[in-house]
């Protein structure tokens, strides 16, 4: 599965300790992030990232062309809800999400439900709607 990892500045700890807590679910899928958010990830968990540009300098807007291609199947959005910026980012990819029918998280809490179904295979239905080539 392809999946994005997206955290507000304040939220970017947090995204690097829930993929320590679950390297082991996410080391088996193809995982991008913004600029920022990708480079600590690949440092503390030796996972591979592909990296966008930084949220605030067009990474969010690459995520959801990602998104409009419908060729992610997963995205973890860890948002900062205090960020004057919280609205906006938030229902960009959201709405996108909401769009294509992809399973998207802005919390820990959801994004723990959504990893275990991912090692459940619970998300093996992405499968028949975007088939890898």
């Amino acid at each position: 599965m392809n999946i994005a990892l997206v955290a507000s500045n304040s939220k970017n700890d947090l995204m690097v300790q829930f993929c320590i807590a679950y390297c082991g679910i996410l080391h088996g899928h193809d995982l991008c992030a913004t600029g920022t958010t990708a480079k600590l990830i690949s440092e503390a968990t030796g996972l591979q990232v592909k990296s966008y540009l930084s949220a605030g300098q067009g990474g969010l807007q690459q995520i959801a062309a990602r998104i409009a291609y419908n060729e992610l199947d997963l995205v973890f959005f860890f948002v900062d809800p205090q960020s004057p910026a919280y609205e906006s980012e938030l229902a960009t990819l959201c709405r996108l999400c909401d769009q294509y029918t992809i399973p998207f998280a802005s919390n820990v809490a959801t994004a723990e439900v959504l990893v275990h179904g991912l090692q459940r295979g619970d998300l093996a239905w992405r499968d028949i709607v975007n088939p890898k080539k």
